[in-house]
C-alpha cells in the first residue's frame, strides 16, 4: 500500500497558471509511433516519464502529440499505486491544478494558500479514483477534467464549511451534514441544498438581509467586500457586521433549522 501522505505533499512549489488544457482537442492521440517502439504499458518508468514530458511540451506548442504516455502514468499511479508515478504526476500537473484553484471564485475569500488546495485536490482525486473505478475514465481528458472538478470542489467546500460553521453554533452541527461529497455527487445533493436555501430565504426579513446572506454564504465575501460592492445599501462596514450578526443570531435560535442540520 502506497503511503498517501508521502504522495500528496511533495512538489507543491509549482507556479500557478503555468499552462492550461484544451479538453476539446487535446485527447486526440496521434499515431506517430512506429511498430518498433515499445508500448507505453511496457516502458520503463523513467522512459515513460520522459515521453510524458516530451508529449506535453509538444501539446503546449500546438504540435501533434500522443496522450497515451500520460494516461499510462495515471494508470500506474492509480491502478498499480506506484508511488514514483504518482509523485511525477503531482510535480507535472501541480501548476495546472494551482491555476484552476486560483481561478475559482471562492479562492480569495478562503483564507488558505493555493498550495493547500493543490494538496487537497490531489488527495481528493486519489481517494475518488480507486483501481476498480479507473476504467470509468478512458481518456487523459476525462482524468484531467475530474482533477479540475476536484480542485474546484476543495476550494468551494472549504469556504462552505466556514459558512456552515458561522451559521450555527458548533455543537449543533452534525459532522455528516458537512460537505463531504465528491464532485460527481454534487448533482445528487442539489435538491436538498435548494430546499435549505429556500428555508433560509423565508426567515429573512428584508432585501438587506438577503444581500448579506447571499454575499456571505454563497459568494463567500467578507463584510468589507460586501460594503465595497453595495454602498447603496450600507453606510459603513459596521452596518454589514450588524446585519450579519443579527441574522446569524436569529437563525441559531430557529428550532426548525436546528432539526434540518441534525438530519
Amino acid at each position: 500500500m502506497v503511503q498517501q501522505s508521502n504522495m500528496v505533499t511533495q512538489h507543491s512549489g509549482s507556479k500557478a497558471g503555468a499552462f492550461s488544457w484544451n479538453y476539446s482537442n487535446h485527447d486526440i492521440v496521434t499515431a506517430r509511433s512506429s511498430d518498433r517502439e515499445t508500448a507505453p504499458s511496457q516502458m520503463d518508468l523513467n522512459v515513460l516519464m520522459r515521453r510524458c514530458a516530451t508529449e506535453s511540451e509538444r501539446f503546449y506548442r500546438g504540435q501533434q502529440h500522443d496522450t497515451s504516455f500520460s494516461y499510462e502514468l495515471f494508470r500506474r499511479a492509480l491502478v498499480d499505486r506506484n508511488e514514483s508515478a504518482w509523485e511525477y504526476l503531482y510535480q507535472h500537473y501541480s501548476g495546472l491544478v494551482e491555476g484552476w484553484v486560483r481561478r475559482s471564485g471562492a479562492f480569495v475569500s478562503s483564507g488558505e494558500s493555493s498550495e493547500f488546495f493543490v494538496v487537497g485536490a490531489f488527495t481528493k482525486f486519489w481517494r475518488a479514483i480507486t483501481p476498480e473505478r479507473f476504467d470509468s475514465f478512458p481518456t487523459l481528458a476525462s482524468l484531467l477534467h475530474y482533477l479540475q472538478l476536484c480542485a474546484t470542489s476543495v476550494v468551494i467546500d472549504s469556504v462552505r464549511a466556514q459558512s456552515w460553521a458561522e451559521m450555527l453554533p458548533e455543537e449543533t452541527i452534525n459532522p455528516s451534514a458537512m460537505p463531504q461529497h465528491s464532485p460527481d455527487e454534487e448533482a445528487m445533493n442539489r435538491v436538498q441544498r435548494e430546499e435549505f436555501w429556500r428555508f433560509i430565504d423565508a426567515q429573512l426579513n428584508s432585501e438587506v438581509e438577503r444581500v448579506v446572506v447571499y454575499y456571505s454564504f454563497v459568494l463567500g465575501l467578507t463584510p468589507r467586500a460586501i460594503y465595497a460592492k453595495r454602498q447603496d445599501l450600507f453606510t459603513s462596514v459596521n452596518d454589514v457586521y450588524n446585519v450579519k450578526r443579527n441574522v446569524l443570531g436569529r437563525l441559531s435560535r430557529n428550532h426548525q433549522l436546528r432539526q434540518m442540520m441534525e438530519m
